[in-house]
């Protein structure tokens, strides 16, 4: 079970805060927690921002990094960076990123289009880190859109220029993160690539949804994006699930506060008090969705600003609400399916090499 990166969320707070209540409600560490994914070509020219964004607690093991990439010669100095600066223990690629400011360029779910180029990319990457014990994994889409597939080829070439694993989020990059995520086509590419392990992103919001995945398709594991916004306790149920022991009590009301409390905390360690304070807001909406809250406190905790204030507008919740079936479900992004932005011809050759330019300039990845 993987921690899906995502854009300022899972930063090292809130990866050790899922750690902790892995450990807390199901005694052990089993998942992959993944960093915040990070431009390639930001790395190598060491970006302040970047080079915070892929800051690792001194117990964290393994270390997970995920580059975005559209260069090979970028790709080759970034893993090589990564290797011989003994900056993660693991790489992740993505190609998945759906976001226009990002397709428009050739990135992110356009890139597996060119299928050479998307090759070279991963081939890089593999041959920087070989002679050590650094696994490189790669993440992609189903494709552009229905009519522009790309996900068997990708996940074929992948397996072949070297990946130690392939994870396919199960929706196109038309679809962004609306509708049904399409666990068929992780079956499709189950059967398709055989060489290396397969994992499913998308749609999996409970501990049920992960083994109803991998009954349904067949693949080796599950990645968990929006699934975990504001539940950073799902990884102890799918470890519990998934190990046969007894399933965790969901955390009541007063519990959830005090994750909130320690999430505050972490953010406050990494970023300090005003911008972990304003970081918070965007995931207490994720923590008390479905919970009696009342809209004045809801109100007062979005405009929270130092971590005494968070404390008492956190005590006036009721502690001994049990956690609510209306709190399952979707979170975070959804929007809407839109067509895909892409560079002018971009369709036009699938085995055109040239790298886009410049869709590697966000520091952020996307």
């Amino acid at each position: 079970m993987v921690l899906a990166p995502m854009a300022g969320v899972t930063n090292v707070a809130f990866r050790t805060l899922c750690r902790e209540l892995e450990v807390a409600r199901a005694g052990t560490v089993s998942g992959l927690y993944v960093c915040e994914m990070v431009t390639a070509r930001a790395l190598v020219e060491r970006h302040p921002v970047t080079m915070h964004m892929t800051a690792f607690a001194s117990d964290e093991s393994p270390r997970s990094l995920q580059l975005y990439t559209v260069d090979p010669a970028t790709t080759y100095a970034a893993a090589k960076m990564i290797a011989d600066e003994n900056m993660a223990d693991h790489i992740d690629m993505n190609f998945g990123c759906p976001v226009p400011k990002v397709t428009k360029r050739g990135g992110g779910a356009a890139l597996p289009y060119k299928r050479k180029l998307f090759g070279q990319i991963v081939r890089a990457a593999v041959t920087a880190t070989e002679g050590t014990d650094i696994p490189v994994t790669v993440k992609f889409r189903i494709g552009i859109d229905d009519a522009h597939h790309t996900h068997l080829d990708a996940g074929r070439i992948a397996a072949e220029e070297g990946a130690a694993a392939v994870a396919l989020h199960a929706r196109t990059a038309a679809q962004r993160y609306s509708g049904t995520a399409d666990w068929d086509q992780i079956a499709a590419l189950k059967a398709h690539v055989t060489a290396v392990p397969v994992l499913g992103n998308g749609d999996i919001f409970d501990a049920d949804d992960a083994l109803a995945m991998m009954a349904a398709t067949g693949c080796d594991g599950v990645v968990i994006g929006r699934g975990c916004l504001g539940r950073p306790w799902l990884f102890a149920e799918l470890s519990a699930k998934f190990t046969g022991r007894p399933l965790p009590v969901p955390p009541t009301l007063g519990e959830v506060a005090d994750i909130i409390r320690r999430h505050g905390e972490l953010l406050t360690d990494h970023f300090g008090e005003d911008k972990a304070m304003r970081d918070i807001r965007k995931h207490i909406a994720w923590y008390l969705h479905g919970f009696p809250a009342g809209s004045d406190l809801r109100r007062a905790l979005a405009l929270v600003k130092t971590r005494a204030e968070l404390s008492e507008l956190l005590a006036r919740l009721d502690p001994d609400v049990p956690f609510p079936p209306a709190a399952t479900g979707p979170r975070g992004r959804q929007g809407s399916a839109a067509s895909v932005s892409l560079p002018e011809g971009w369709l036009t050759d699938p085995d055109d090499c040239t790298v886009p330019a410049g869709a590697d300039v966000m520091h952020s990845g996307g």
